[in-house]
């Protein structure tokens, strides 16, 4: 495992994005042992900012510990997936809708900027860059809607389903998302808040199928 070392000033809060990213890419596979010492010198950190991570994301799901025993990775549970999901959705949906209205050319130019770079990463099969992508088209409505509570609660649990999404890459219908994306930024920018929402629910749909598909195969 290859993790890069921590600007101190950084500390907890980076030592907890670095290990959550790890953790959802499969740097840190589902199972593994943790332990704070060793990250501490992979990070260049103390120990405290690392248990006050792995603390972070035992809440969050990621991490599970028995005192005085062991600290490690959980298993990918797709009933959690499916929870989270739901929760995400209905924040991005309160997002749309209270976005929709305020959405100007700069924010729709950014995201048909995100699309254009999600349609060449699902082209090239690049997976860190379609994710981040996604990420970044969403955001803008996201961060438009101006609900810190929202913007809050998609981070906690984004997480979970990203492992999911990040096994079932392949799976994923780009051109299907590519469509969809391009249908949410015409609705944004005719400014139909309904007509967003529902796209945002087809969009959403797509992870059930990827739990779906998941559960036949286990």
């Amino acid at each position: 495992m290859s993790l890069p070392r921590v600007r101190r000033t950084l500390l907890r809060d980076e030592a907890y994005r670095l290990i959550r990213d790890a953790i959802v890419d499969g740097s840190l596979a589902a199972g593994a042992v943790i332990r704070d010492a060793d990250l501490a010198e992979r990070l260049g950190l103390s120990r405290a900012p690392i248990r006050d991570a792995l603390a972070r994301l035992s809440a969050e799901g990621l991490v599970e510990s028995k005192p005085q025993s062991f600290t490690r990775v959980t298993a990918l549970a797709l009933r959690e997936v499916r929870d989270a999901g739901v929760v995400v959705e209905a924040m991005h949906d309160l997002a749309v809708r209270a976005a929709v209205p305020h959405i100007g050319e700069p924010e729709l130019a950014a995201m048909r900027a995100a699309n254009a770079r999600f349609a060449d990463a699902v082209r090239t099969a690049d997976v860190d860059a379609a994710l981040l992508a996604d990420d970044e088209l969403h955001d803008v409505l996201v961060l438009a809607c101006g609900n810190r509570a929202v913007l809050a609660t998609i981070e906690r649990y984004t997480p979970l389903i990203r492992r999911l999404e990040r096994r079932r890459f392949a799976s994923l219908s780009g051109r299907r998302s590519i469509r969809l994306h391009e249908q949410l930024i015409a609705a944004c920018a005719a400014g139909d808040v309904d007509a967003a929402a529902a796209v945002n629910h087809e969009i959403w749909s797509t992870l059930d199928e990827l739990i779906e598909a998941e559960e036949q195969q286990a």
